[in-house]
């Protein structure tokens, strides 16, 4: 690890200050991910910025009858607040299917959302990666490419976006709110937040240097039967091959997001509209311009057969 600087923020002032006088600085609140990634000299930051001195670790009602997360909120209480498991529950079950309890009680809501892939090719610093070291190239395309994206890829990266927490914010449509170092604040839709890889694969997120998240909005409830099925090649403790999370109404109507498919969460609203009409509808819109590999070709019937296994719960 290299060696960096260290201060604690008590303001979202003084923690936009230290970003905008630092460009290598980055902010740090329960570190699950960013930590390992310095280990592993992926992250370089010269100096960190702890965070957790803020008052962003509350969940509250909004005047518009949603509920509005705090950035430092941890994944545990999240997961266990009455309001979201009555109201929120694929979001609640979403985190319950990531990680493990000890990285639960630590991670944050902000956090989860801007943690970076697990491509092994990313992790490997001997090898090109166009993520880790833009222009070196591409490992994965060429390499063992079974957990990869098959849509919205591009021919710089094939890496899939890990986080379970996020599918399930696609799906209920929220909202990112973040401070700039300038003060000004601005509402991001969860839709526009991450980035597809293109050219440009090392920017995950529309997040300009120093912008920092405030919270995480989610609109009035939707009711519905909350559904969220992960598929992985163990139990626990391992990132999705696919997962669904879907809110589905007793008439068929309702929406569905995919992960472990995409450089980032993947819906189509389009998609939502075929729901009625079954699972292969459904997915055949979802994943209209898969590109998968030999490899991973195996993601796209697995999308259509988990999404059927999600409708016929909702079922009954």
């Amino acid at each position: 690890m290299k060696a960096f600087t260290y201060e604690k923020a008590f303001s979202v002032e003084a923690a936009a200050k230290a970003a905008a006088s630092n460009p290598e600085a980055k902010f740090i609140a329960g570190g699950t991910n960013l930590l390992d990634l310095m280990k592993l000299e992926i992250e370089t930051p010269s100096h960190l910025i702890d965070v957790n001195g803020l008052a962003f670790d509350k969940i509250e009602k909004t005047p518009a009858g949603g509920l509005r997360i705090g950035a430092l909120v941890r994944n545990t209480d999240l997961a266990a607040d009455i309001t979201v498991r009555r109201d929120y529950g694929v979001l609640s079950r979403a985190l319950l299917a990531g990680a493990s309890g000890q990285l639960r009680n630590k991670a944050t809501t902000a956090g989860n959302l801007l943690q970076r892939t697990r491509c092994p090719y990313f992790y490997d610093t001997a090898q090109p990666c166009n993520k880790r070291s833009p222009g070196s190239g591409c490992s994965a395309i060429a390499g063992f490419s079974r957990q990869h994206a098959v849509v919205g890829v591009s021919d710089a990266c094939i890496a899939t976006h890990p986080s379970d927490m996020a599918i399930a914010m696609r799906a209920l449509d929220a909202v990112v709110e973040t401070v700039k170092p300038d003060g000004a604040r601005r509402s991001i839709q969860i839709e526009d937040f991450h980035r597809l890889p293109g050219d440009t694969p090392e920017i995950e997120t529309v997040l300009e240097k120093g912008e920092l998240i405030t919270a995480v909005v989610l609109p009035s409830p939707v009711g519905g039967k909350h559904i969220y099925r992960k598929v992985r090649d163990r139990a626990s403790y391992a990132f999705a091959l696919v997962s669904v999370g879907a809110v589905i109404h007793p008439d068929g109507t309702g929406r569905v997001a995919v992960g472990g498919v995409a450089h980032k969460p993947w819906r189509v609203n389009a998609a939502d509209a075929e729901l009625p009409q079954g699972a292969k509808a459904t997915a055949a819109v979802i994943l209209a311009d898969a590109r998968p590999t030999e490899q991973n070709k195996f993601k796209v019937d697995l999308v259509e057969r988990t999404l059927g296994a999600v409708i016929a719960e909702a079922r009954g």
